[in-house]
């Protein structure tokens, strides 16, 4: 596959995959009301904002902004790490498991790791898209150390 071939699909899995997330999250909102959801609108936050907004718009800078086209593995392990740590971070959450919230931020640090590997050094295109791409990563990977010590406080 060539690269730009491949800048593409990638790009596309993550927007793919993210856009089911946007459309869950929003289902989820849809129901939290009618059913009293004790965590309903904070999983549909979470949904919308993080598993989908945040893996389309990263998936989509990394295929942008990388030097060169990261390899099928590396994006199939990003995908994985990003989508298990979001269905961890939400299932822990509404089970007041906070260990299982961790297992999640785990797996959410190791694709932000990826990704951050993945557009290293001047990477390709303008400097300004580079450092709103760092600065993302650096706002969720600060999230993350905060989100699970509010996991283990409400935790039962």
């Amino acid at each position: 596959m060539n690269s730009e071939r491949m800048r593409g699909t990638s790009a596309g899995t993550f927007r793919a995959i993210g856009t089911a997330w946007i459309i869950s999250g929003g289902l989820v909102a849809a129901v939290t009301g009618p059913l009293r959801l004790e965590h309903g609108s904070w999983a549909a936050a979470y949904q919308v904002l993080v598993a989908g907004i945040a893996q389309s718009a990263l998936g989509a800078a990394q295929s942008a902004l990388a030097p060169q086209p990261p390899s099928r593995a590396t994006v199939v392990t990003e995908l994985v790490a990003w989508n298990l740590g979001s269905v961890a971070v939400l299932a822990g959450t509404v089970l007041g498991a906070p260990l299982i919230v961790d297992a999640g931020g785990v797996l959410l640090v190791v694709a932000l790791a990826l990704l951050i590997r993945t557009v290293r050094g001047k990477g390709e295109g303008p400097a300004w898209a580079l450092w709103m791409y760092r600065i993302l990563l650096v706002v969720i990977l600060t999230s993350i150390p905060i989100g699970l010590t509010l996991a283990h406080l409400r935790a039962p």
